[in-house]
């Protein structure tokens, strides 16, 4: 009998049916392809990983960012989803355990920290650490015994920011807390000091106020991110500046005073009359309102065009609608809205924060600090770089925060000049500045507009003709959906193109130039660099850019992912390079999960595909840190990958299966009734123990349901089977599911002979 061997062609092809699919592979996971000279490559096991950090991470990582210091000490940040806050609906003090009652489901992590706020009454608010919880209650250590009342609402105060070192994990997640009070502010003619109460505040020299409704005192109109200075626990100072960054002082003394914007409609009329005292707005300048406020039947929000008549204290806008009355009304009824952006400081010796934070045994001694006051900001995503030593991390649609290792500074602080609403940023080489996208001006979100930071100076974002800040808005697409640093340029996408920005130098500093249309990014981290070439996934096709500019890559796995993505949550896309062995993935969410839980792969040395079951919604490639690190959505543990045989211990469930086999284009049967295997069994110089299973699927039409003979056992000592089969169609699947092996494909051979047409 004739001898035959099944060289399977490397790569995946779901494109193809299985019988167009001759001697090559339909179906694959957690596999790869590694070089061979002879056919071009082998197909073996996926390397495994293990914990990175042996704690979870609270909840579902959407960031990850590995950097190093000028003393060579390692940090991996870690952006996490925040925990939306729960209601509470009871409360019972038992004078050494609180414990808080809510609808559910959603349970808070143990030795993290929580902040309560808004029960009645007040001894069960403040900022504790969680002793135990379940679906529908969270406890903590208080003295309390009161009866509850009314009201009050739970955040899970920990993980949405975090840093990993050597010595464990610290939660440095950036606070802030929005507020709506009286207006009392006070300034001193000649000064720009202003001083500002609002009862309850605590603010320290780390904080900032936002003041998101223009407050009119003195000769000054206030509006937009202040740092605080302390005066005592009601009272502060902030200090004016005019467009120039430059000092604005009052031009009157004020004790306990202010105004917001006054707005007069008349009936049927469209334009709207907008007094705010020395507002120092010209006809055709933006005027921003962040606080919607309805007068005479207009909600008055967003951007308007200064109109004239234009006076010292007054001018005129238009609203989208005709008033249906004639009427008077203030911004936000006349009161101060403001977010405070709670940074904290050093802490002394034994007041707390071990060294591991929330989520390595609480808050070290357990001494609340009570500059924790405010909630921490509810992310749903992140992004995050690296400013020498310095970590750069902006929330999904917020301000961009900075936080120095050697600082002692317990969280992220807000960079006080900085756009206080952003899609995403990235810090641009080699001058060195801070690129924001989807920015703002005014406050309310531009999803076009680009904002970048004078070169070495993150704090300066006001463009002057001394520095290098300034801005560029994208004149296509409806929003920008990613930026990266890629080689040798910046890379901004929108929805519908790519955009290079090449640093030129004073005067307009960047040069934009579209490099490609009809390649909008679909995600916004669904874009990567490696080796020097861009990779990235659009609405219905993968990318690169390379030396001859964009091209598609040939997907012979296309119906894999864009048959089964969820488009509703195609932000939570990630690209993922591995370059140890020239790969790059893209995590996606199917259909209906709604979570990420598949991958596709393509090796970039090979040009090959395949693709498989796994989560991952972070990731990082090679790095100060070593081999890639990535996050499982289902744990919530951080793993690094390619340092095992097994996924975390447990064995991995690996395997390909190839399409149908023919003799003679099929026209006769075959008969097989020996297999000799042939693999690599164990990792070189290592134990030569994996154990095998090969199945064999034959049928006779492709359209039958095939017969399964097998699995067979094979092993390193087995030296050949005996299937014995007959059919025209023959598919092998080849697969593994023990602890601690490694294989390769080799040379499978087998016997046949030609069985009939029937």
């Amino acid at each position: 009998m004739p001898h035959g061997s099944f060289k399977i062609l490397p790569g995946v092809d779901t494109n193809k049916t299985p019988a167009l699919n001759e001697a090559a592979i339909s179906q694959s996971q957690l596999v790869r392809f590694i070089s061979d000279r002879t056919i071009g490559g082998l197909v073996q096991k996926l390397g495994g990983w293990s914990k990175y950090i042996s704690s979870k991470a609270g909840s579902i990582v959407r960031a990850l960012w590995a950097w190093e210091d000028t003393n060579a000490n390692s940090y991996l940040a870690i952006g996490a989803e925040g925990i939306p806050p729960v209601v509470v609906t009871g409360a019972a003090g038992t004078g050494s355990t609180v414990t808080l009652t809510y609808a559910g489901p959603q349970s808070f992590k143990v030795g993290y920290g929580i902040y309560v706020s808004g029960i009645n009454p007040s001894a069960y608010n403040g900022y504790y650490t969680v002793t135990a919880s379940t679906n529908t209650s969270v406890s903590y250590t208080s003295t309390t015994t009161t009866a509850y009342v009314s009201g009050g609402l739970i955040y899970g105060a920990g993980g949405a920011l975090q840093v990993a070192t050597s010595g464990g994990v610290t939660d440095i997640t950036p606070q802030e807390k929005n507020g709506s009070v009286a207006i009392n502010f006070s300034t001193t003619s000649g000064s720009n000091q202003v001083t500002v109460n609002i009862t309850g505040s605590n603010i320290d020299n780390y904080d900032n106020i936002y003041i998101k409704t223009h407050i009119s005192v003195g000769g000054l109109v206030l509006f937009g991110l202040y740092p605080c200075t302390a005066v005592g626990p009601n009272t502060f100072y902030i200090y004016a500046l005019d467009a120039l960054g430059q000092p604005a002082n009052a031009t009157s003394t004020v004790g306990s005073g202010g105004s917001t914007s006054q707005f007069d409609t008349t009936n049927g009329s469209d334009f709207i009359t907008v007094t705010l005292n020395n507002h120092g707005y010209l006809e055709g300048d933006t005027f921003p309102v962040l606080i919607a406020t309805t007068v005479g039947g207009i909600t008055i929000y967003g951007n308007y065009n200064v109109l004239a008549p234009v006076t010292t204290n007054t001018f005129v806008i238009s609203g989208s609608t005709s008033a249906s009355s004639t009427t008077t009304g203030f911004e936000n009824g006349n009161n101060l809205y403001y977010t405070l952006y709670n940074g904290i400081g050093p802490i002394l010796q034994g007041t707390g924060y071990g060294i591991a934070g929330y989520g390595e045994g609480g808050y070290g001694s357990g001494v609340n600090v009570t500059a924790n006051s405010a909630p921490p900001i509810n992310a749903i995503d992140w992004s995050l770089d690296n400013w020498g030593q310095i970590l750069i991390a902006n929330p999904l649609n917020d301000g961009i925060f900075y936080w120095d290792p050697t600082s002692g500074n317990i969280t992220a602080t807000i960079i006080s000049q900085s756009p206080t609403v952003n899609t995403g940023c990235f810090v641009a080489m080699p001058q060195r500045q801070v690129i924001a996208y989807g920015s703002t001006f005014t406050g309310i979100q531009d999803p076009l507009l680009i904002r970048w930071s004078d070169v070495n100076d993150y704090t300066q974002w006001t463009a002057l003709i001394t520095n290098q800040a300034g801005s560029y808005r994208i004149p296509k697409g409806s929003r920008i959906v990613q930026g990266i640093q890629g080689p040798q340029q910046g890379l901004i996408w929108t929805d519908l193109s790519l955009w290079a920005m090449q640093y030129t130098g004073p005067p307009y500093v960047y040069s934009f130039n579209e490099i490609g249309t009809g390649c909008g990014l679909i995600g916004r981290k669904a874009a990567g660099s490696v080796n020097g070439v861009v990779y990235w996934m659009g609405q219905s096709q993968f990318f690169r850019l390379a030396g001859s500019g964009v091209e598609p890559l040939k997907c012979p796995i296309w119906d894999v992912v864009f048959q089964n993505l969820d488009t509703a949550n195609k932000d939570k896309i990630r690209f993922a390079a591995n370059s140890r062995f020239a790969e790059v993935a893209w995590y996606y969410p199917t259909t209906p999960s709604g979570e990420v839980t598949n991958y596709i792969k393509y090796n970039f040395l090979l040009d090959t595909w395949d693709y498989g079951t796994l989560g991952r919604t972070a990731w990082i490639n090679e790095s100060v840190l070593g081999a890639p690190i990535g996050a499982d959505p289902a744990t919530t543990y951080i793993y690094q990958h390619e340092t095992s045989p097994d996924a975390d211990g447990q064995a991995m469930d690996s395997y390909f299966q190839t399409g149908y086999f023919v003799i003679s284009e099929a026209d006769l049967k075959m008969f097989v009734d020996q297999v000799w295997p042939d693999m690599k069994w164990g990792y070189y110089n290592g134990t030569q123990g994996a154990n095998i299973l090969l199945t064999f699927y034959v049928t006779d039409y492709p359209g039958q349901t095939p017969i399964t003979y097998g699995p067979f056992t094979l092993t390193q000592a087995t030296t050949f089977i005996t299937p014995r089969f007959r059919g025209r169609l023959v598919s092998i699947k080849i697969e593994s599911n023990d602890i601690g092996s490694f294989w390769r494909i080799g040379n499978i051979r087998y016997r046949y002979q030609p069985d009939g047409k029937y």
